[in-house]
């Protein structure tokens, strides 16, 4: 068990969190993917969380964030998509033909990992050969 502490609570609080591009298309390669890993390290410790563990798949992004009690995971979520949102923006908006803002989708899954961390670390360190056998299916073969 990874503790840390404010000055009035020890805390453990760690999360699933997986959230998608708009429209699900795949925009997370190549620049953006390397830069957008850095950028949600950094934001996350403005906000005195760490992200443990993540994967920034080609049009959805997965993470276990430890989020202090202090703050609300809707309210570190929305940081981290609104921050990356502007950044996308700024950056590459006139090379992607990106429209205003909206970068992500509105929604976002969460789910609290408690003692099972150890199993959300390996599901999202495996999740891109789930997604790459998937992609490879043949949907006119059933094997069910």
């Amino acid at each position: 068990m990874d503790e840390r502490s404010q000055s009035h609570a020890t805390w453990d609080c760690k999360y699933h969190v997986v959230f998608a591009s708009k429209y699900r298309t795949k925009r997370l390669y190549g620049d953006l993917r390397r830069e957008l890993g850095d950028l949600l390290h950094r934001l996350a410790l403005q906000k005195d969380c760490r992200i443990e563990e993540g994967h920034l798949m080609p049009d959805h992004v997965h993470m276990l964030i430890s989020i202090p009690p202090k703050y609300s995971v809707s309210h570190i979520v929305g940081f981290l998509k609104g921050k990356t949102a502007l950044y996308v923006a700024n950056k590459y908006a006139r090379k992607r033909r990106y429209k205003g803002y909206h970068f992500g989708a509105r929604g976002y899954f969460v789910s609290t990992s408690g003692y099972d961390e150890q199993v959300v670390r390996r599901y999202i360190r495996n999740q891109e050969k789930v997604d790459k056998a998937s992609d490879s299916a043949d949907l006119f073969n059933r094997s069910y």
